[in-house]
């Protein structure tokens, strides 16, 4: 593809961040990395092979401390083509470091997502940003916005760039972050610096001993509710039509999936807590959730998902509360006929969990788009 016609398929990034600014709204969130970025569009019927190079400098101050370069190949199907990034790794001794990153995309592309990021507290600096194309075995560049960072920050926003942004497109500010123009003595003053300072420790990425529980047992808790938090947030922003999507006659929708997990949870309870299974009540309230098959396919639909995340997450916080009233040596016993001990128990809960977390994802990818969905029932009915 010739570079020629490389021009007439990247978007005009300049007009593209003027209107998405004079839209979006600003919404302050708490979280231990920000990124900035620019997005251009591409069509191709061959192989393009691409090159992404910036500049970066890193004067540390936490020892997960890092900025980074990176690239991301977004396909027409939705799905991610190429990707990848670049740390920079000079930070006990802190010195401009040139970066590359080689990638490519093919004629599935729809956009490349190019820019950079930091985590934790320090001083970043970026700058000298290029995106080159190749063409018959050289490389070109391509004209992107503000590379140099010669236009200045103002009120916190780099112009030619867009920040981090939300699934309601609300420009995210990160709490410990801001953002400047050049102030760096080794450099010239066009570059783009950014501060981390007392930037927020996210506990759910961490597995950590949870404090008011024994060790063990809080570091249980910390590795459980990271797994919810991530089931949480994967289906938690599902319609009603995605909650109850069913792939085939043998699959199970969603939300009764959320429902085998409450319910294989509050079975565990019993188990290692009480030392029991489930009583007549409680076998007619969740076994079709635990066995999950045709009774579960009838009756678990027409709930919206907050439905079954509310159940969820009732099962969890009894979880917690037991688990508070026992100590280290508890995970060490079993109950009655049990060929596994406590702790085992809770282990196979999360891995239970996390293996439906995957299942869900396979799912959630296979819902159809709700106007496909409509003209292949039209289809039908004709």
């Amino acid at each position: 593809m010739k570079i020629s016609q490389i021009s007439k398929f990247i978007s005009t990034v300049v007009l593209f961040f003027s209107i998405f600014y004079t839209n979006a709204q600003t919404k302050e969130v708490e979280r231990e990395w920000v990124s900035f970025q620019q997005k251009i569009d591409v069509q191709t019927d061959e192989k393009v092979k691409f090159k992404l190079k910036a500049r970066v400098k890193t004067k540390a101050a936490s020892s997960n401390s890092v900025a980074a370069i990176w690239v991301s190949v977004e396909n027409k199907n939705k799905e991610y083509g190429f990707s990848d990034g670049i740390q920079d790794t000079v930070l006990t001794k802190p010195q401009w470091t040139s970066y590359e990153i080689e990638g490519y995309f093919d004629e599935e592309a729809e956009t490349i997502t190019f820019g950079g990021y930091v985590v934790s507290n320090g001083t970043f600096y970026f700058d000298d940003f290029e995106l080159l194309f190749q063409e018959e075995g050289a490389y070109k560049p391509v004209t992107i916005s503000n590379a140099g960072f010669e236009k200045k920050v103002a009120n916190d926003n780099i112009p030619g760039w867009l920040q981090d942004v939300d699934e309601e497109k609300n420009i995210l500010k990160v709490k410990g972050y801001t953002f400047h123009s050049g102030d760096d003595k080794d450099s010239e003053e066009s570059l783009l610096m950014i501060l981390g300072k007392d930037v927020h420790y996210d506990k759910s990425n961490y597995i950590i001993q949870e404090e008011g529980f024994s060790p063990q047992i809080g570091t249980l808790i910390s590795m459980l509710n990271n797994l919810s938090n991530r089931v949480e947030g994967i289906v938690k922003n599902l319609d009603q039509r995605e909650t109850d999507h069913l792939v085939d006659e043998k699959a199970n929708r969603i939300g009764a999936l959320i429902m085998h997990l409450a319910a294989a949870e509050k079975l565990y309870q019993n188990l290692t807590f009480e030392n029991r299974r489930f009583n007549k009540e409680e076998e007619e309230k969740w076994q079709a959730g635990l066995s999950l098959g045709e009774e579960a396919r009838e009756k678990f639909v027409g709930k919206p998902i907050s439905y079954y995340l509310e159940i969820y997450k009732k099962v969890r916080k009894k979880t917690i509360e037991e688990l508070k009233k026992r100590n280290d040596a508890w995970l060490e016993d079993s109950w009655p006929g049990s060929t596994m001990n406590n702790h085992f128990a809770w282990f196979h809960v999360m891995e239970h969990q996390s293996s439906h977390l995957g299942q869900i994802l396979f799912l959630k990818k296979r819902i159809p788009e709700k106007e496909k969905e409509i003209t292949m029932e039209n289809e039908i009915d004709n």
